[in-house]
């Protein structure tokens, strides 16, 4: 299969996941599809691209397609993670910030106070696009690199968490339709919005109850 092949199957993948994940937002939970951006233009995306300096993968490419991120008034966290789909201006200026951090290291890595074991706080490749929170100091990025998303935060830590972008879609709307298929975090219902996750504050759980089909 060529590189273009496996492209457009990754396109039609991930876009018609999302489709599935709308179409139950439409029934459950409005009030998270409400509250999300229209697609991306191509233009948009050609200027987050050229803002970052990397070339987007098709699969994220598609994603804010389908829905440019959570808007402002957003702030449950209704995706795997759990976390808020990334605006292009937020992943944008978390791309930055962490690479003007790397920029202070003065490398690409640092070493340790042990002098051995070098330190990675960002690479190039690595895009942010899910946010455990309003202030996106944590959250998820895909390795335009390799296709793989890990888990991010403020320390140099990194946590393996899918093998690709199409995975990470699709089992959402998988866990979706069929709850009983989650393993860790479950999707709940709160205010007519859907929130991935068991909520820590303890009011919020309260009201929380998990989706169970």
């Amino acid at each position: 299969m060529d590189d273009i092949t496996q492209r457009d199957i990754e396109q039609r993948q991930i876009g018609d996941a999302w489709r599935r994940i709308e179409s139950w937002l439409s029934v459950h939970a409005p009030g998270t599809l409400d509250r999300l951006i229209d697609g991306a233009s191509e233009s948009q995306l050609s200027s987050f691209g050229g803002s970052i300096g990397v070339r987007i993968p098709v699969g994220l490419k598609e994603l804010w397609r389908q829905r440019a991120g959570s808007g402002p008034d957003l702030m449950i966290p209704f995706m795997p993670g759990p976390c808020l789909l990334m605006s292009l201006d937020v992943a944008q200026r978390v791309y930055q910030r962490k690479m003007a951090a790397q920029t202070r290291r003065g490398s690409a890595a640092e070493r340790v106070s042990d002098g051995h074991e070098p330190v990675t706080i960002w690479r190039a490749a690595w895009i942010p696009f899910g946010a455990n929170d309003v202030d996106a100091l944590s959250g998820l990025l895909l390795d335009a690199e390799t296709g793989k998303i890990w888990e991010w935060d403020e320390t140099p830590t990194r946590t393996l968490r899918y093998d690709s972008l199409t995975e990470y879609v699709e089992e959402m709307a998988d866990v979706l339709e069929v709850p009983s298929l989650a393993v860790g975090d479950r999707p709940g219902l709160m205010d007519g919005q859907l929130w991935w996750g068991e909520p820590e504050n303890p009011s919020e759980r309260a009201q929380w109850e998990p989706f169970t089909g």
